[in-house]
């Protein structure tokens, strides 16, 4: 079973990547904005990616439909930025202007894209290229802010990905639920080792290595809808909690005049939860328990009428508009995480 090597490599893996990480001194390293109080390794990412490498070869075997080179090629080139930002030898903004667009398009000349606006008359399929872009680039960099807790990061990706594994299967899709599972697997995997208190982070390589992954089987999940707007709302409620803790973030910080993504701060939803009274453990299953939701809604919205969709996407909408303003009235929270994001 692909998922269960994608485990079971991960894990094996991550002991070892951290006795290497230690050995060449890949380690975040305590600062008065980060928790952790003993320098920690860095190469967690490098075991989730070979565990989600050969459970996705396994998967695609000699399939020509499976889009496993693009893949392949945009998660190798975001784990090589990411352990270069990691390291420290690459201008942060880079990941995110440069890495992230690029393993975006390496998805778009595979032909996987968003078919949202392919039916206009004029532009549409421009369009359509432009909201692939922002759908890959958003959603890794999502998951790259993501990581600021342990356990928050690698947990949401194995909820998210088995949310699109649930949506495949209901909808006919064998192979795109086996890939989706196959995340899970890594993801869950490097859990095991990566929950408070974390012996190995997973850094900026699994985060976006993650994110990447979460999008790419996202694109590729196609729910029977009455019409593609259907069918993007389907999948974009399975990404509740990063989009919430992304949008909180980014109010927060455009508020305050900074850069959402180039401003590190605890103003995370997981931080404002610690700073209520929550500890590590019960905020990040509690944003866990969001990302069950977004999946719930899913699914209940992948069964109902495009009418009722349209108005439960709507009223997420709301509520999640509700969510950020009543977390904003409370302050952005205190120094409780280790995030650099």
């Amino acid at each position: 079973m692909p998922a269960l090597l994608a485990f079971l490599v991960t894990l094996a893996l991550t002991p070892l990547m951290r006795r290497l990480a230690l050995r060449t001194g890949m380690l975040d390293h305590p600062e008065t904005r980060k928790i952790h109080r003993q320098p920690t390794p860095l190469l967690g990412g490098l075991a989730i990616y070979v565990g989600a490498m050969t459970g996705l070869l396994a998967v695609a075997g000699g399939d020509p439909k499976f889009p496993l080179r693009a893949i392949t090629l945009g998660a190798t080139l975001l784990v090589v930025v990411g352990l270069l930002d990691d390291a420290g030898r690459l201008h942060h903004q880079i990941k995110l202007f440069a890495g992230m667009p690029a393993a975006a398009a390496l998805l778009l000349i595979a032909g996987v894209r968003l078919d949202l606006l392919t039916a206009l008359p004029r532009g549409g399929h421009a369009l359509d290229t432009a909201l692939t872009l922002l759908w890959v680039v958003g959603i890794t960099a999502a998951f790259s802010i993501l990581d600021h807790m342990d356990g928050l990061c690698a947990g949401t990706a194995a909820l998210t990905a088995a949310g699109y594994a649930v949506l495949a299967i209901l909808n006919g899709q064998p192979e795109i639920a086996a890939m989706a599972a196959v995340i899970a697997g890594a993801a869950l995997g490097f859990l095991i080792w990566n929950f408070h208190p974390a012996s190995i982070f997973m850094g900026d390589a699994g985060a976006m290595l993650l994110g990447f992954l979460v999008a790419s089987v996202g694109l590729l999940v196609a729910p029977p809808a009455n019409g593609p707007l259907h069918a993007t709302l389907v999948r974009a409620l399975v990404l509740l909690m990063p989009a919430f803790d992304t949008l909180l973030v980014s109010v927060s910080r455009l508020r305050r005049g900074l850069l959402p993504f180039a401003a590190p701060g605890t103003d995370h939803t997981a931080h404002r939860l610690v700073a209520a009274g929550l500890s590590q453990r019960a905020a990040v299953v509690t944003l866990y328990g969001v990302s069950v939701a977004g999946t719930l809604l899913a699914v209940a919205s992948d069964r109902a009428t495009a009418g009722t969709a349209e108005v439960l996407a709507a009223s997420v909408a709301c509520a999640v508009a509700l969510g950020i303003a009543a977390l904003e009235r409370r302050g952005s929270g205190s120094s409780v995480g280790r995030s650099t994001q």
